[in-house]
Order: C-alpha cells, then sequence, then structure tokens
C-alpha cells in the first residue's frame, strides 16, 4: 500500500483514543500505515516537536475500511496500553545507550590512565638514564682529580728531590683526601681555577641539603630556588653591591635558606663571607668569579628540574 493512501478507521480509532486527525494521519503517514501500535509509537517519540499537530505536506488520500466498534473508553484504555508500551521501548532504548555510553566511558578512561602511566614510567626512565650520565660524569672527573693530584705529587717530588719526598708526599695524600670525600669543607677560594671540582662540591652540597631534609620536599624546593635567585642577581649585575650582601636576621632568608646550614655552606662555596659585624654574608667585588657562580647556577638548575636529584645515588 502507497504510505500517502491513509486508512480511514485507523484515523478513527486514533482520534477515539483522543489523538487529533492531523496527529494521527500524520502518524500513520509517517509509520507507513502499518498499525495503530506503529503510529502511536511515532507519536510518543516525536511528542516533544512543536508541528506534531500539523497535517503532513505530502498529498494524502484517505481511504474508507470497514471501522471497527470502539467506545470512547476502550478507545483510552487501548490508547493508555499503546502509550505504555512505547514508554517503556524509549526506556530500554535509553537504557541500553546509557549502559554504551558508559561503557565507552569506562574505556576511555582506561586509555587515559594508561596513556598517563606510559608517560610517567618514559619519565622515570629518562631521569634515571639522566642520572645514570651524571653519575659517569661525575666518576671520569673523580677520576681527572685522582689524575691531576698523582701528577702534582710526581712534581713536588721531583722538584724537592727524593729525601724529602716521603714525608711531603704522605702529608700531601692525608690533607687531599678529606677535601676530596668532604666537598662542604673545601675552600671555595682554593676552587677556582677548577670547574669540574666545582660541580663537584656543588652537586654534594645541594645532595647532602636533598638527603639531609627528604620529608620538607617543598621547602627545599624553595631553597634551591631562592639560591638560584641570588646567583643569578649575581651573574647579571656583578657591579650591584646590594645582590652581594645578605643579611642572616632577614626573616624572608630564613625561612628559605638560613633554616637549612647547607644553603647557607652553599653560598659560601660561592665566595660569600661572614662580615666582621657577624650579621651579613658578603660577596667581596674582588672575589666574583662568573665562572664559579656560573657553574653553581648549573648545579641549582638541575637540582630544581631533576625530581629524582640526591635521592638515587647512594
Amino acid at each position: 500500500m502507497d504510505a500517502s493512501e491513509i486508512n480511514r478507521s485507523l484515523v478513527s480509532e486514533l482520534e477515539a483514543m483522543g489523538f487529533s486527525e492531523a496527529q494521527a494521519t500524520k502518524a500513520l503517514c509517517s509509520s507507513g500505515n502499518s498499525s495503530l501500535e506503529a503510529a502511536v509509537n511515532w507519536i510518543v517519540d516525536h511528542e516533544d516537536e512543536a508541528n506534531n499537530d500539523e497535517m503532513p505536506m505530502v498529498s494524502v488520500d484517505i481511504i474508507e475500511t470497514p471501522t471497527p466498534t470502539f467506545d470512547s473508553e476502550q478507545a483510552k484504555l487501548k490508547a493508555q496500553e499503546l502509550r505504555e508500551r512505547a514508554r517503556k521501548r524509549r526506556e530500554e532504548e535509553e537504557k541500553k545507550l546509557d549502559k554504551e555510553r558508559e561503557k565507552e566511558r569506562i574505556r576511555a578512561g582506561k586509555e587515559r590512565l594508561a596513556t598517563k602511566r606510559m608517560a610517567e614510567e618514559n619519565e622515570r626512565k629518562r631521569f634515571e638514564a639522566q642520572r645514570k650520565t651524571e653519575k659517569e660524569e661525575e666518576r671520569r672527573a673523580r677520576e681527572r682529580i685522582r689524575q691531576k693530584l698523582q701528577q702534582d705529587m710526581a712534581d713536588r717530588r721531583a722538584r724537592l728531590g727524593s729525601s724529602f719526598n716521603s714525608g711531603t708526599s704522605s702529608k700531601f695524600i692525608k690533607t687531599s683526601e678529606p677535601e676530596t670525600k668532604n666537598p662542604l669543607k673545601v675552600d671555595s677560594a682554593a676552587l677556582s681555577g677548577n670547574l669540574i671540582t666545582n660541580k663537584e662540591v656543588f652537586m654534594g652540597c645541594l645532595r647532602s641539603l636533598r638527603r639531609q631534609h627528604k620529608e620538607e620536599d617543598v621547602k627545599v624546593q624553595q631553597a634551591f630556588k631562592t639560591l638560584l635567585v641570588y646567583v643569578r642577581n649575581i651573574v647579571s649585575n656583578p657591579d650591584e653591591g646590594k645582590f652581594r650582601k645578605i643579611r642572616l636576621s632577614n626573616p624572608a632568608f630564613q625561612a628559605r635558606v638560613g633554616i637549612f646550614k647547607e644553603g647557607v655552606q652553599f653560598l659560601q662555596l660561592c665566595g660569600f663571607e661572614r662580615a666582621e659585624e657577624g650579621d651579613f654574608l658578603v660577596l667581596r667585588s674582588n672575589k666574583v668569579n662568573m665562572a664559579l657562580l656560573r657553574s653553581a647556577g648549573m648545579v641549582l638548575h638541575s637540582a630544581i628540574t631533576n625530581p629524582f636529584f640526591g635521592l638515587l645515588s647512594k
């Protein structure tokens, strides 16, 4: 049957159920003029549309067929039954869609979590590789220092003679070893000519700070950043005296750096000295060593950007 041919009996039944002729005609036309249930389903599915009470735009021929005998009460019950069935169908479809959406949400969440974990794992591996490289560089640096010390001893023996050599060499070794093992006690002025030694000393100082206060990571990071500001200010303005003088009793200094003895030691390694009045750390203009300060800045930058700094090495 052509969809434009509408069964008059079906239209009448829909009208008896309380629908307008326009609604009935449009529903039958849109649902294929197949059955009352299909027409009611269409009306329920489109009941929120503004134009569902208008005659269809296509040409419609209403054909006469025998009209079943329905009283108004039966028609209303039939309409209610069909409406309920249509609503249940829609609810089931919506529940199915909700389940599909929930599955998709869970799947997408798992994918995001897996991606995040992969990124974290890659970052961890990157830092471990970086730390391994740093440790290898440190080992090579120590080896170069050891070789230099041996060369210095050989040169001293050659200059002083074999009779004086044995006593002086052993004394030199005894005084040199503590300086290599405990970089925090090395005088910064004695290190100004050797940037490899400077880096070792600076890194040892910051690692000690990190390990001794690993439960206070936020304060440690704040100390690193504040020290980097001090160093950068001097490098950018070496002739500006205010950047080369720090009041030890300053509350901001105490809260960020002064609470850590290693923080004060780091400044002393950069060339700062306690002033005669005792309440100041001062870097005198004739002791500003730009290469030393740049080395300190690079070590501080590594300590700030590497979350595993000072924690992985034994």
